[in-house]
């Protein structure tokens, strides 16, 4: 396998190219596609994901690679990159600043390499498996709150939200049980401040490879804890996370397990 700190930058070097052409772009009339109801895509979303494949491929043309965007290049390599160009396309559509860049690498079974970049604040979170976290070059661990009632908790919502209702239980729950629930709209960002302690646990439903590969890793690295909603350790094709800085992780868990079973304040109303 290649040099993982050759992987880190060139993975560092990609999701740069692509951030700064973000906050380049995110005050123009960007054009704006409907994958879904409310799923949007945006130019930019390609021209970012075609910069870091195009770099990426040029370094190792025998890789695979994974993106959000229609790109599934899958020869059965034991390398592979998953990208999301754009973790956060409905806050970027709207100019609003809370958007990252995603790049993870995968060795067989394991994600390796992880590096999420937020162009809007200058701040670069990477990690290499076995090596520890980092935020712009320092060290980041998670914090160490270990009571649920003094917790500041993240989670996202699907984009069926209108018609599944999925996670609403689980928000109401964890609202009434934290000392305060966010949602800022990008799930690699959200599991980057889990790691960097800024927040003490992060759930959301529906998920794919590319929100959580490299995040993932850097919210283990920085020693925190991710698994399922069952505490199942976490694997690169799970829909449902749920991430803490590990003290707090059984509590989560069952407050999860209420509304998993139905037990929620919503059911009641």
């Amino acid at each position: 396998m290649e040099d993982r700190q050759a992987l880190l930058q060139a993975a560092r070097e990609a999701a740069r190219r692509a951030g700064t052409m973000l906050h380049r772009n995110i005050h123009e009339s960007n054009q704006v596609f409907f994958k879904g109801e409310v799923n949007l895509v945006t130019d930019c979303d390609h021209l970012a994901q075609k910069i870091i494949f195009d770099y990426l491929h040029g370094l190792f043309p025998k890789h695979d690679f994974l993106g959000e965007e229609g790109l599934n290049n899958d020869t059965g390599s034991d390398f592979q990159w998953i990208i999301d160009p754009l973790d956060g396309t409905t806050n970027f559509a709207h100019r609003f600043p809370i958007f990252c860049v995603s790049i993870g690498f995968r060795h067989r079974d394991e994600i390796v390499v992880g590096v999420v970049f937020d162009p809007s604040r200058e701040e670069e979170y990477w990690a290499v498996r076995g090596g520890g976290a980092f935020l712009n070059g320092l060290p980041i661990s998670v914090s160490s709150v270990g009571d649920l009632n003094r917790s500041l908790l993240a989670t996202g919502f699907p984009y069926d939200i209108r018609h599944s209702r999925d996670n609403i239980g689980h928000f109401l729950n964890f609202i009434t049980r934290a000392q305060a629930v966010r949602r800022c709209g990008s799930a690699a960002l959200d599991l980057c401040y889990v790691a960097a302690g800024r927040f003490d646990g992060f759930w959301e439903m529906k998920l794919n490879p590319w929100d959580v590969a490299a995040a993932g890793l850097i919210v283990r690295e920085a020693g925190g804890l991710t698994t399922d909603f069952l505490g199942n350790p976490m694997r690169r094709t799970w829909p449902d996370v749920l991430a803490s800085n590990g003290l707090i992780h059984k509590f989560m868990l069952e407050t999860l397990a209420l509304g998993l079973r139905g037990d929620n304040p919503h059911d009641r109303t």
